[in-house]
């Protein structure tokens, strides 16, 4: 089953202490780009939150935001440097002798200062916190591959429909080639004919002449190719693998076949069937740039 690589997944729970909110969003992106945002104090979850991210996505541009939201504060403790704090005050105090400026410092003042006051969870915490917000996160990834799936399934259709469609005109091009040939050698008898006026016609040389043209025109290796590119597409579809770059690939490898049709057979009703087929297969390219 094809994926897209737009979604959406959102969860949310209510802890003992806390609440916590975990979105995943995406988009197209040629390679693998995860973003990642949650509070500052839990940081150092980003890796194992990735590791999870890992298992619902191979492509795109992927934004992870995690809230945290804590309403019991039992499990904070507030740490204060007291050496860090005294080496402050000192420093303060000789700036004031030095300058005569008025040595004004109070607790209140020193506390905002960076590192004096730190806050400190326990690692039992932070365990329990990785727990909730990995099912919490899981959560959020079973809406988020859902929708994907979703997506890629109505994607699948349309690709379906347009491979189709250039089955059928691939089709059309052999069924074509053999009156290409014949109405070659009904021009080619004409203007003998109109030459010669029906005399010493050599019937040999006709068909010398109408198989080196049938051989130069002739587009069988072309659509044979073309048909098994379109059988591996359809497998491709059926895939339960990422297969976005390969299908990518392959309709340059379709496009490349088509082009040589078109330049072989100068035939303006295979030309305008060629036409056909370039424009479906850039409107399957259009499409394919959301498959992961």
């Amino acid at each position: 089953m094809l994926k897209s690589m737009t979604g959406y997944g959102r969860g949310e729970e209510l802890t003992a202490s806390h609440k916590i909110v975990v979105e995943i969003k995406s988009v197209n992106n040629r390679y693998n780009d995860v973003n990642i945002k949650l509070p500052r104090a839990y940081a150092f979850m980003e890796e194992n939150i990735r590791g999870e991210i890992a298992k619902y996505t191979t492509r795109g541009k992927i934004d992870v935001f995690v809230t945290i939201e804590q309403y019991n504060d039992d499990s904070k403790v507030v740490i204060a440097d007291t050496q860090l704090a005294k080496k402050y005050v000192e420093a303060v105090r000789a700036l004031s002798e030095e300058t005569g400026v008025p040595f004004e410092l109070n607790a209140g003042q020193l506390a905002r200062v960076p590192d004096i006051l730190t806050i400190d969870k326990g690692e039992e915490d932070k365990e329990k916190i990785w727990e909730d917000i990995k099912r919490i996160l899981t959560l959020a990834g079973q809406q988020y591959v859902e929708m994907r799936e979703r997506e890629g399934n109505t994607i699948s259709g349309v690709l379906k429909a347009r491979a189709d469609y250039i089955a059928l005109i691939v089709d059309k091009i052999t069924e074509r080639m053999p009156e290409i040939v014949k109405e070659y050698r009904e021009r080619l008898l004409g203007k003998i004919r109109e030459v010669l006026d029906d005399k010493n016609i050599d019937e040999s040389r006709i068909l010398t002449e109408v198989a080196i043209f049938a051989d130069k025109v002739s587009t069988d290796e072309e659509t044979d190719r073309l048909k098994s590119h379109l059988k591996e597409f359809y497998s491709m579809i059926e895939s339960e693998q990422p297969v976005g770059r390969r299908m990518d690939f392959l309709i340059q490898e379709m496009n490349r076949e088509t082009n040589t049709i078109g330049s072989k057979c100068n035939d303006i009703t295979v030309a305008k069937m060629v036409v056909e087929i370039k424009a479906e297969i850039e409107k399957i390219r259009e499409q394919i740039q959301n498959i992961e």
